[in-house]
């Protein structure tokens, strides 16, 4: 049997297709039936819808060994998109423009190679193709946490996980590593100040909440720079005060809104014992009343440090050592951990970056884009990794 999608150009197809019709989380309908048109095309057959969006395709291997899984993101950005490609969104406002295209694709790329190539597979290779990764917290399971919860890592037990990201900072034709953590911790801070309402000439008869909330906000800069062990990351974001509904009335409440990011779960539970006792302080002080509100969002993702060296030692045999990188974890957040607190996990960044190409763009921009050769030599590269990782299992 031939390797269905070794052609360079079938990959680019695909990737430009997708990033052509990008769908935002949660209603990535298009998407996941083109996913299962591809897998179909590929001779892949075990495949399943999950969490509404979601598409997980299994391929069996002809020898006993272990259950690994791949998982690429497939949902969309609410940007206007501002390349000139001829591949750009079809649709205004919606934008590939953290490279789930690009995953989507690779997802694909390494589920057809691999099918192809089945006799050689020990185990079985899990493809988990994971909807609403960039949707905001809420009340409900979604994304990767909802995946989990109707059972992708069970039916066969998933025995590790992995994953790859684009990345903006790195050359196209390298992998990076992290040796550790990978993506931050988040987050969502709420803090509502009451005062209490007064004519603005008469500010003595009332509390105003604008001047608390700004002495809040002041005050909360410290939790980093005064708080945090300067060796470990942390970042505290107030981005957005509502307060008010006239220019002559004192405000009786102010809304702070905001983020937490932490690359440990240490630094996270001081960060956010230092807020509290900042923010109710700061309030107290002036007579005010003080509310505040973390919501969980993306766990802290960390790799599994004997399954990321060994999957590196791998990656490095089979491009060279000067192709696989020490790269610095991100501050960003992302849901994948939902998977690597259940069972290993190793995440990889993708090299996309070209300059002599201009294409240096940030992920979440308008003018985001990859070199494409990322995509054939991502799979060039996994392909015999994975096959070598399950012949070895366990490391």
């Amino acid at each position: 049997m031939t390797e269905p999608i070794a052609d360079h150009s079938h990959l680019i197809e695909i990737r430009r297709h997708l990033h052509a019709h990008p769908e935002l989380s949660l209603v990535e309908h298009e998407t996941a039936r083109y996913i299962r048109q591809k897998l179909a095309e590929f001779g892949i057959t075990n495949v399943e819808t999950i969490a509404e969006t979601g598409v997980v395709a299994l391929v069996e291997g002809a020898k006993p060994g272990p259950t690994l899984a791949w998982r690429a993101d497939i949902d969309a950005l609410p940007i206007l998109e501002e390349n000139e490609a001829s591949y750009c969104s079809t649709r205004p406002g919606v934008m590939h423009a953290c490279g789930h295209d690009v995953h989507t694709t690779i997802g694909l790329g390494l589920a057809a190679r691999i099918h192809a190539r089945r006799d050689e597979l020990c185990g079985r290779i899990k493809f988990i193709f994971q909807p609403a990764e960039e949707a905001s917290p809420v009340d409900v399971a979604i994304g990767a946490e909802r995946m989990v919860q109707e059972g992708v890592l069970e039916q066969p037990s998933v025995d590790a996980v992995f994953a790859v990201h684009c990345m903006p900072t790195l050359e196209v034709g390298k992998f990076g590593f992290t040796g550790g953590a990978v993506w931050a911790g988040s987050d969502l801070v709420e803090i509502v100040i009451g005062g209490q309402k007064t004519h603005a000439a008469y500010p003595h008869m009332g509390i105003d909440a604008i001047n608390v909330a700004s002495h809040v906000v002041v005050a909360l800069q410290s939790v980093v720079s005064r708080r945090i062990d300067a060796r470990e990351a942390c970042v505290l974001s107030i981005s957005k005060l509502e307060a008010g509904n006239s220019y002559n009335i004192i405000a009786e409440r102010a809304e702070l809104t905001g983020i937490l990011r932490t690359l440990s779960l240490e630094t996270h539970a001081a960060a956010k014992e230092e807020i509290a006792r900042i923010a109710n302080g700061v309030a107290q002080a002036f007579g005010a009343s003080c509310e505040l509100r973390f919501t969980p969002g993306a766990r802290l993702t960390a790799n599994n440090v004997a399954l990321e060296s060994r999957t590196v030692e791998l990656l490095k045999k089979h491009v060279g050592a000067a192709h696989v990188v020490s790269h610095l974890p991100q501050m960003g957040a992302e849901d994948f951990a939902a998977f690597s607190t259940r069972v290993p996990g190793c995440y990889l960044f993708l090299g996309v970056r070209n300059e002599a190409k201009e294409i240096t763009h940030m992920i979440h921009t308008p003018r985001f884009d990859v070199d494409e050769d990322c995509i054939g030599f991502g799979i060039d590269a996994l392909v015999p990794t994975l096959l070598e990782l399950a012949g070895s299992w366990p490391q």
